[in-house]
């Protein structure tokens, strides 16, 4: 093959190649008229004080630092999540040798939905999710660095994974 046809190989392979290359974004998917979002404190079905700031706390600041939607007042949001916790759970996770409990585990259960604030359709609703979270009530032995953890700790965790698995289920929504 002459130098000719190489070089014109060449031209339609790079031409391919550029042309194989699309465009891609890490920014969000959301598209159209949801820009904003409120989220309302949820109800609480649960003897569990607290929970209702703590978790609607956790959630805003999952979309915050997500930063697909705007948080913002009901009034002014483009779409509304609405949720009710409906049940929180506390049991033994790990045990010792004597079978004494080490780590508990959290469960927090949540129903929830995102509605359009304009016509208050709905986007998505999940009739149950769940967050859950580990809390150590005795320090590691191997290393007394690692201290005993609370509930409020554990609570945290198992708020932080619901708030993570709300804010993915909304932004993937579209």
């Amino acid at each position: 093959m002459s130098f000719r046809g190489k070089f014109s190989l060449a031209l339609i392979w790079a031409a391919a190649l550029f042309l194989g290359c699309g465009y891609y974004s890490f920014s969000s998917s959301t598209t159209g008229e949801i820009k904003s979002i409120a989220v309302p404190l949820f109800e609480n079905q649960t003897q569990e004080a607290g929970i209702t700031e703590a978790l609607t706390q956790g959630i805003i600041d999952g979309f915050i630092q997500d930063n697909s939607l705007k948080v913002t007042t009901q009034e002014k949001a483009d779409a509304v999540l609405v949720g009710t916790i409906t049940g929180y759970e506390r049991k033994p996770n790990s045990f010792d040798r004597q079978e004494n409990v080490t780590e508990y585990i959290i469960r927090i259960y949540v129903k929830v939905y995102l509605e359009k604030n304009k016509d208050k359709s709905k986007i998505w609703e999940a009739e149950k999710m769940e967050g859950w979270g580990t809390f150590r009530i005795v320090g590691d032995p191997n290393n007394p660095a690692i201290p005993p953890e609370t509930e409020d700790q554990g609570r945290q965790r198992a708020i932080t994974k619901l708030g993570e698995d709300i804010v993915n289920r909304t932004v993937k929504s579209w």
